[in-house]
């Protein structure tokens, strides 16, 4: 899986970022993302950054009619954030590949009583983009989602926040349709291992504002 592409398009009268990944073969996925969620083939991703005042109650037509501007046919999938998709963060190991764009404005935990509606809207979002090279089963692929969301938990408590994330978090995890398939995906498995380190690395770096003012540290590579 390529690096993805950094492009831009205009939108209300203002360029905004979005991020594209164009699979040069059709993986299979698994996605909690508003567009392409499930579980199935995809051959492109894309991030794209809107405002943080976004209240579109059309978000997947939204994300298709981005998807058809930038050329992309078939099945994929597409994720919104309120961050600027320009500071995504790339972690990898063991083959591993995994891309972040983290916004921890609005952090919240899962269990707690609902927000104002004011705040419930807001766009915060931590969206995680990920390759895995093994073919995942059903099973696996399911508990590799769950694996980057305690990960991510596990980072956003050590930043000192008392959160397990944001209301509008999306993970994707994709791997080859074909090959030998790995039956686990939790954090002691072979793949869901480095798949914790990775998506744990990318929140902890994003999270830390030391580092992140520093454009010489900018990738976490």
């Amino acid at each position: 899986m390529d690096e993805p592409e950094l492009t831009h398009r205009d939108e209300a009268g203002r360029s905004l970022p979005l991020l594209v990944w164009r699979l040069p073969k059709p993986a299979r996925a698994i996605s909690s993302a508003v567009l392409g969620g499930g579980l199935g083939r995809c051959g492109w991703v894309v991030n794209a950054t809107v405002p943080m005042s976004y209240d579109r109650r059309d978000p997947a037509a939204h994300l298709r009619s981005l998807a058809a501007g930038l050329g992309l046919r078939g099945p994929g999938v597409g994720l919104l954030t309120g961050v600027d998709v320009s500071e995504v963060v790339h972690v990898t190991e063991d083959g591993v590949r995994l891309w972040a764009t983290v916004g921890l404005g609005t952090p919240i935990q899962a269990a707690a009583p609902p927000p104002a509606p004011a705040l419930a809207e807001r766009v915060g979002t931590v969206n995680f983009v990920v390759w895995v090279p093994r073919r995942l089963s059903e099973g696996a692929l399911v508990n590799a989602v769950a694996t980057v969301t305690e990960a991510k938990t596990q980072a956003i408590r050590d930043l000192g926040l008392d959160a397990t994330g944001t209301a509008t978090d999306a993970v994707t995890v994709l791997c080859p349709p074909n090959g030998p398939v790995a039956a686990y995906g939790g954090p002691r498995s072979r793949w869901g291992a480095p798949l914790a380190r990775t998506a744990y690395e990318a929140v902890l770096f994003s999270g830390e504002p030391a580092r992140r003012a520093d454009p010489a540290s900018r990738s976490a590579t």
